[in-house]
């Protein structure tokens, strides 16, 4: 297929291999351009691929940071609301013992009033935590 070329140059004297090497010598040292920019194409390729995909991560992360964030205000609020919901009962259920202490005092005060006639004074007051009682007997 290929014959090997013995003529002699008139110049140098020496077989065409001389010229042979030097076309081989260039052959690898293009070959080895080509390679070399081949590399350096796909070592760019797969950095800006990498960068893509670091980006992607991170808007990722931030997306599932602010769902972590809306998901944690949403059971604080909720969490808010239930104690809220729980201390206007019991400020409620105060409010009511209270309420019905008074009634059964005033009832038995009022009774006790129209037995005596007035001789006995007193005051009371109600607040959400205790009764205050302040009571005063005239001895006539």
């Amino acid at each position: 297929m290929w014959q090997k070329c013995v003529w002699i140059t008139p110049d140098e004297g020496e077989p065409c291999v001389q010229s042979e090497k030097a076309a081989i010598k260039i052959q690898s040292w293009w070959r080895g351009n080509m390679v070399r920019r081949t590399l350096l194409h796909t070592a760019l390729r797969a950095w800006v691929i990498q960068c893509w995909w670091r980006s992607m991560q991170a808007k990722m992360l931030e997306q599932r940071r602010r769902l972590a964030l809306r998901l944690y205000t949403c059971q604080e609020w909720a969490v808010v609301k239930v104690q809220a919901q729980v201390r206007m009962w019991q400020a409620r259920r105060r409010f009511l013992q209270a309420r019905h202490a008074a009634c059964i005092i005033q009832s038995h005060w009022r009774w006790h009033t129209s037995q005596t006639r007035g001789l006995i004074r007193g005051r009371y007051e109600v607040k959400a935590s205790r009764l205050e009682l302040d009571i005063e007997i005239l001895l006539t």
